[in-house]
């Protein structure tokens, strides 16, 4: 590993400032996974500025009763937290879905969002991988690959993106917030995920030097009816294959409202637009939901040894809205 200097942030101000004089430093949260791509070489920042201890570790429902979730608080409270789980319970299972307790109780909210891909190929260094040397090549396509992406892939990447609570953030349209130097800034979390194309090592819309602050859950009353459902490998602590936040409002057999998102699919959590404009105004049956999930799963674009997800995700949005149209129907 090599040498950096170690800092803590005084405040949101100075931790700017710290990284604004020093491009090559990086901001430390809980270390989870920055940590880990250190020790492996991927990562090799020459300082870390600390702002775990920033004041920026509350929940507060906002004045049209979303939710503000600042950058710090960590993985498990935010799963425990009565609101979180009142109003956006997909949140809370897709933060209790991902890693270990420990790791959890570690792992910051802005950490989180900012997480890479554990695609094998990035995380050894002794292996081209575009996203770590851009224009070094993706063996991932020829290679192992049963595990990446099916939908918004490009020939230059087909890595996925880790997270589980990113996925439910996404399906209910949140809104992360920073600050640079220049003063503070908001990017919807559908714009702050770059799409692949040719450029993969470029993976947020975050301007250089960028401290996450929080993140705004806007009200969605459709929200407290949702569930995350995540499909891996083994029942313990694993990253998805395949996993769905969804939501649904179901008046008189007709949907009214709807909310889609998936994981482990794409570089980034896909919203599932096409999948949600299908739905919308039509009757709350396996049909239905069948057809929507087809609709949207026309984009993909599987490799050899992961055309299996397109199956997998269309059998996870029938049987997740399925359930919890039932459910409400008791």
């Amino acid at each position: 590993m090599r040498e950096f200097g170690y800092q803590k942030a005084a405040d949101v101000s100075g931790a700017v400032a710290l990284l604004d004089a020093d491009p090559e430093a990086r901001f430390l949260g809980g270390g989870t996974n920055l940590v880990d791509l250190m020790k492996t070489g991927v990562e090799r920042p020459a300082r870390l500025v600390d702002v775990r201890e920033l004041p920026l570790d509350r929940i507060e429902v906002t004045e049209d009763g979303g939710l503000r979730i600042g950058a710090t608080v960590t993985n498990s409270d935010l799963a425990i937290h009565p609101e979180v789980r009142r109003r956006y319970p997909a949140l809370a299972q897709a933060v209790l879905a991902g890693a270990s307790g420990q790791l959890r109780n570690m792992a910051t909210v802005g950490g989180n969002l900012l997480q890479r891909t554990r695609c094998g190929y990035f995380s050894d260094v002794t292996k081209a991988c575009n996203k770590r040397v851009p224009g070094s090549g993706c063996p991932a396509i020829e290679g192992e690959h049963h595990n990446h992406a099916i939908l918004g892939a490009s020939q230059h990447c087909v890595a996925t993106h880790p997270s589980d609570m990113g996925v439910a953030l996404t399906a209910f349209d949140a809104v992360v917030s920073y600050e640079t130097a220049d003063g503070p800034g908001e990017l919807p979390l559908a714009d702050f995920y770059l799409p692949v194309g040719d450029t993969p090592h470029r993976e947020t819309a975050l301007p250089a030097g960028a401290l996450i602050t929080g993140v705004t859950l806007p009200s969605a009353p459709v929200a407290a009816h949702s569930r995350y459902r995540k499909v891996r490998e083994r029942a313990s602590y694993a990253f998805a294959i395949g996993s769905i936040a969804a939501a649904i409002d179901v008046q008189d057999g007709v949907v009214q409202d709807v909310r889609l998102a998936f994981g482990a699919v794409a570089s980034r959590p896909w919203r599932a637009r096409v999948a949600e404009q299908a739905l919308t105004g039509a009757p709350a049956d396996a049909v239905s939901f069948a057809a929507a999930a087809d609709a949207e799963l026309a984009a993909a674009r599987p490799l050899p040894h992961n055309a299996y997800k397109v199956r997998l995700m269309h059998n996870l949005v029938v049987a997740v809205l399925t359930e919890m149209v039932q459910e409400v129907a008791r």
